[in-house]
């Protein structure tokens, strides 16, 4: 019999279904591996043992009577530590919320909840979401688990080591320019950043409110489909596309494929040829809009999130990791025009963007433009932590600033995700294609 705990969360979900398994005897073994772990300190903030238990009990006795809430009923699940969880504290990786207790559970993990699933605690993260790489000197930081001496990604660290290391069977992360596709990417498992709005925000530690998505993150495009569904409260996405025959997808050119790691490019150009024999048209198409979107986040993204924190960083900015504190002062002296401006501007981008690519399926390029940072090195040399920050965001930003919905799934190349992205709202299409794509790659 297969050990439950490498099995993906839909595997599990059917496990339970077929009383193949129990879910107590599920979350106990969980909490005994993840006890027993070397990294448990440095993935997980804190557990949640007493109400994963109960919750699993709960379930057990909706498994028995044929009453499950749903195909997750049962399955356990990491979360974020910048979602509030009723009776614990949210910090968000940052001692600046050191003590800020949470009263009632995030919307998010409300939906979740009503939907059987167990939460099993709460995974560090970067400080306050503000990195794509997932260093935290002030708490705790993951290693990739395709490399112990590099860093998982960001800022969704915690989340994807929880379940690259078998510590969860899926996650619930944050994707402001790329926090949960990053370490997806990183940590060789499925992301998925969900359009603004989609899935709700109330209950989360915000970081940019332009630009904050909620998203999970899984073994199996499969697991992503489901665990939307969930947290948006809504039916099980279809997975079934009815032809890959004629399906389109734009391969992005300019800035999205400079100074690739030659890994990544590899990478990449390997998996363009796969999905292409498969039965995938693709077309390479250049976006001037994209380069001038991408211009602007040095305004949009510095403005927004020093507004959002600047009472508490200014009566405490001692308590910040360096890195990130100049991070968030970057945004002290944008003016109002220029943000206005930038906001303006990109909406004009937007637009022509999606005029651009609507008549295709999906738009594809490499998640990540760099592999996994050593850890000491970011730690020690600044001018290192400031470019591999800046590159490792740099794709999957565009996602966030086009404001559409984007998923990344594991290459044949460790560390090396491909991107596609989707028109706003399309969450569903996107998965759909997603797991053609995921097959065609795995075949």
């Amino acid at each position: 019999m297969t050990d439950p705990l490498k099995l993906s969360a839909a595997e599990l979900g059917h496990a339970f279904e077929i009383n193949q398994s129990d879910p107590v005897e599920v979350v106990e073994a969980l909490f005994d591996s993840i006890q027993e772990s070397k990294l448990k300190n440095r993935i997980y903030v804190t557990l949640t043992k007493a109400r994963a238990v109960s919750e699993a009990e709960d379930s057990r006795k909706r498994q028995r009577q044929n009453l499950r809430l749903g195909p997750l009923d049962g399955v356990p699940v990491s979360w974020k530590d910048l979602f509030d969880v009723a009776g614990y504290e949210t910090n968000a990786g940052s001692n600046l919320l050191k003590g800020r207790a949470s009263k009632n559970d995030c919307s998010a993990l409300k939906n979740a909840s009503m939907n059987g699933l167990v939460t099993l605690g709460k995974t560090h993260m970067s400080e306050l979401a503000f990195s794509g790489l997932g260093l935290n000197p002030i708490t705790q930081t993951p290693p990739c688990v395709n490399d112990l001496t590099a860093v998982s990604g960001g800022s969704s660290s915690g989340a994807a080591a929880s379940v690259a290391f078998g510590l969860a069977p899926a996650a619930i992360g944050s994707d402001t320019g790329g926090s949960v596709r990053i370490p997806a990417a990183w940590n060789d498992l499925v992301g998925l950043k969900t359009t603004l709005g989609r899935v709700p925000m109330q209950g989360v530690v915000p970081l940019c409110k332009s630009f904050d998505t909620v998203g999970p993150i899984t073994k199996t495009v499969e697991d992503a489909a489901l665990i939307f569904s969930v947290i948006t409260g809504n039916k099980p996405v279809d997975l079934q596309y009815p032809s890959i025959v004629g399906g389109r997808l734009a391969l992005l050119k300019g800035t999205a494929l400079d100074d690739l790691n030659q890994k990544s490019a590899i990478a990449f150009e390997q998996t363009v040829n796969t999905l292409s024999k498969f039965g995938f048209e693709i077309k390479e198409i250049d976006i001037d809009e994209v380069e001038s979107a991408l211009a602007l986040s040095s305004v949009l993204y510095p403005s927004e999130a020093y507004a959002e924190w600047m009472e508490e960083i200014e009566a405490s900015p001692e308590l910040m990791y360096d890195e990130i504190l100049q991070r968030f002062r970057a945004g002290k002296d944008i003016s109002a025009t220029d943000y206005l401006n930038a906001k303006g501007d990109l909406e004009v981008f937007k637009k022509k963007f999606y005029e651009k690519v609507s008549s295709f399926d999906g738009v594809i390029l490499p998640t990540c433009p760099i592999l996994p940072p050593n850890l000491e090195r970011l730690k020690s040399d600044k001018g290192y932590y400031v470019a591999q920050n800046l590159m490792a965001l740099r794709n999957t930003r565009i996602g966030n600033l086009m404001g559409v919905c984007a998923l990344t799934i594991p290459t044949n190349h460790s560390s090396c995700g491909l991107s596609i992205m989707s028109l706003p709202n399309t969450e569903e299409k996107l998965l759909r294609i997603g797991r053609v794509a995921e097959k065609a790659i795995l075949k």
